[in-house]
């Protein structure tokens, strides 16, 4: 039997958010921030949360620490619906943090991995894959025991009959050692941003990105920004135009609830058109709060916003 509709497998950690900062850092100085928030982090875990607001029901495996980062994490991943019974406690390691730099729409940030690192192939069973109809894997890079064993849980879940979706995001160290023609075929769902696309393929711009994984690639949905959403699936392909919010408050997350938007849409069997669209909506209504969830506390409060701020009716 089908529980979940999503399982979520990725990196979980809390945010520590500096706002309205007087300059950037160097080394022997200080520079003052006026405001700070403590929150939930991690792509996989805002993904999880947002996409559980909209209506799907979400399950997510991560490793957290038995620490109050970790409580804040489970807790909060909770009170947005997201199933955590698969999640691991370690009580030898910590849970990773985030310090986020806010400068705008762009951002600094320091990550510390703790129990991250340390989720592997062996925490992911046939036995809780096949409580799901779709898995979503995101940070790749953060998650070296993922990484190295990426391609062969792509096929287990594939044998058990779950579409996937992935987003890589950033590499740290950027190498961008992913081999995509070896991975894409198993990866229903592809969802980086435009300058993650690049770097993947070595490649200057998207359409020379685009050329270089055509034959492999299922739907590729990539982020852009404030040019909005590219779009490719079986020859067709098009960009769709962003919903701009002139009073942004942070990008933090973003990216990750276009993923939830899209994700939600593909799932209810949406032509690729309505998936970016509402990628672009949810993306841009992250930006009206902190952080990435701020802006998701109900599925009531997600449509009041869409309307009031972006003149978009959801039904």
């Amino acid at each position: 039997m089908k529980k979940y509709d999503v399982l979520v497998v990725g990196e979980l950690n809390v945010d520590l958010i500096l706002n309205g900062i007087e300059g950037f850092p160097q080394i022997g100085k200080e520079v003052i921030a006026r405001d700070m928030q403590l929150v939930m982090g991690s792509s996989s875990a805002i993904f999880a949360s947002n996409l559980s607001v909209l209506g799907a029901n979400v399950a997510f495996l991560g490793k957290i620490g038995q620490d109050i980062f970790g409580e804040l994490v489970s807790n909060s991943l909770q009170n947005k619906g997201v199933h955590t019974a698969f999640m691991v406690q370690s009580d030898q390691l910590k849970t990773g943090a985030t310090l986020v730099l806010n400068y705008g729409e762009d951002r600094a940030m320091a990550t510390y991995p703790g129990a991250m690192e340390s989720l592997s192939a062996s925490d992911i069973s046939s036995e809780i894959l096949t409580q799901c109809h779709h898995l979503h894997i995101s940070s790749i890079f953060l998650q070296a025991r993922i990484h190295q064993k990426l391609l062969e849980i792509l096929k287990l879940a594939k044998s058990l009959n779950l579409s996937t979706s992935i987003d890589p995001q950033w590499d740290p160290a950027e190498k961008w050692d992913l081999n995509l023609h070896e991975l894409l075929p198993f990866v229903d769902v592809f969802l980086p941003n435009i300058q993650e696309f690049t770097a993947l393929t070595a490649r200057e711009n998207l359409e020379e990105a685009l050329d270089s994984v055509k034959d492999k690639v299922n739907t590729l949905a990539v982020k852009m920004g404030n040019k909005g959403s590219y779009g490719y699936k079986a020859g067709q392909d098009l960009q769709v135009d962003p919903f701009m919010n002139r009073q942004v408050v942070d990008a933090i997350g973003a990216g990750d609830s276009f993923n939830a938007g899209f994700i939600y849409q593909y799932l209810q069997k949406a032509e690729l058109e309505a998936c970016l669209r509402f990628g672009n909506l949810m993306g841009a209504i992250n930006t009206t709060a902190v952080g990435g969830t701020s802006a998701f506390e109900s599925m009531g409060a997600v449509k009041q916003l869409a309307k009031k701020r972006f003149n978009y009716v959801i039904k």
